[in-house]
């Protein structure tokens, strides 16, 4: 882990709401895991002292990139930053995504910004899988002809049919599952709402497959001693405990969550 001022090379809309900042950060491109976040300090936000988390979403030489919705105070006041600015940057933090699928085809699962850390997963992986991407509206499917560059299918779908099929991620997934996808052996890896991870978990578990999800918490240090970001799980003989998604996590695999 560092901590480091970065400045900001690049900041520019990547579609509808949603932003791509990219920073210099040599050290920590170095050492990023898929999945791992960095947590942001964010300027000219009169009395919040906390960081913000991001996941890692790019990395390109010595640059690494975000991928952001404004939809509050501090990322709104993320959204006014200018280039060659220098933001205090923390991380890489937490636990990835595991980068060896042994045999079994990995299938990626993502709503709206969660292709994130899906997308820098997709780079690093030694074998190409398939991607599910849902959204609200056509404005929240992104990362499309990225992941088509990289030789992934992608299938999409939004709730208002304006982009791919109609209805939520989870009902193309089914319906690729009931068809072609059960000839193999499968590795979910999914980011975005709880209740589409859930989603994720249970058809994994129908399915006889493991499936690692990437938890989505408010966080106060990023570090896991403030303890604001646990999560309830269960080991293999059904013993509950806490975790702590920043430094546990953000990555978990479905069977450990015990959903309230």
């Amino acid at each position: 882990m560092v901590i480091e001022e970065a400045r900001v090379l690049q900041h520019a809309v990547c579609k509808g709401p949603y932003r791509v900042l990219e920073l210099h950060s040599p050290a920590l491109v170095r050492s990023v895991v898929p999945g791992q976040f960095v947590h942001l300090q964010i300027p000219n936000v009169p009395g919040a002292v906390l960081r913000r988390p991001f996941s890692v979403f790019r990395t390109n030489g010595e640059r690494f990139s975000i991928l952001y919705k404004p939809v509050g105070r501090g990322t709104e006041a993320l959204a006014r930053v200018g280039t060659n600015v220098t933001l205090s940057v923390m991380g890489p933090l937490g636990n990835g995504f595991p980068l060896d699928t042994g045999d079994s085809f990995p299938v990626f699962v993502a709503g709206g910004y969660g292709v994130a850390p899906l997308y820098l997963l997709a780079q690093r992986l030694p074998r190409k899988g398939m991607v599910f991407i849902g959204g609200a509206t056509a404005d929240d499917i992104l990362c499309e002809e990225d992941f088509r560059f990289l030789s992934w299918p992608v299938r999409v779908a939004t709730e208002d049919g304006s982009q791919g099929e109609r209805g939520l991620v989870t009902d193309a997934l089914d319906a690729w599952l009931d068809g072609n996808g059960r000839r193999d052996r499968v590795t979910f890896f999914a980011c975005g709402p709880d209740g589409l991870l859930r989603g994720v978990g249970d058809r994994a578990g129908q399915v006889g497959s493991r499936a690692w999800l990437s938890l989505d918490r408010h966080m106060g240090c990023g570090l896991g001693a403030c303890l604001a970001c646990v999560v309830r799980v269960q080991d293999r003989e059904g013993s509950e405990s806490w975790k702590r998604v920043c430094r546990d996590g953000p990555v978990f695999e479905a069977r450990e969550i015990v959903w309230d």
